[in-house]
């Protein structure tokens, strides 16, 4: 498990720990644009991104062994 850390926490993060950390466990991003005329709504896009890596998203098969092993 991840420890969890305070926000207050000043230690610094290596980007490389921080990719390893996001892909590991994954992360979805939302977001919603709308535009509008006149204050009529005309268009909605609701958008929605799971990043993360293969090996986190795929359960490795029961019986068989890693290049790793």
């Amino acid at each position: 498990m991840s420890e969890m850390v305070p926000a207050d926490d000043t230690r610094r993060i290596a980007l490389v720990d921080l990719l390893d950390r996001v892909l590991g466990g994954g992360v979805v991003i939302t977001g919603e644009i709308t535009l509008s005329l006149a204050d009529v709504d005309m268009v909605r896009i609701s958008l929605r991104t799971l990043i993360a890596s293969v090996s986190a998203l795929v359960p490795e098969p029961v019986g068989e062994e890693t290049a790793d092993d």
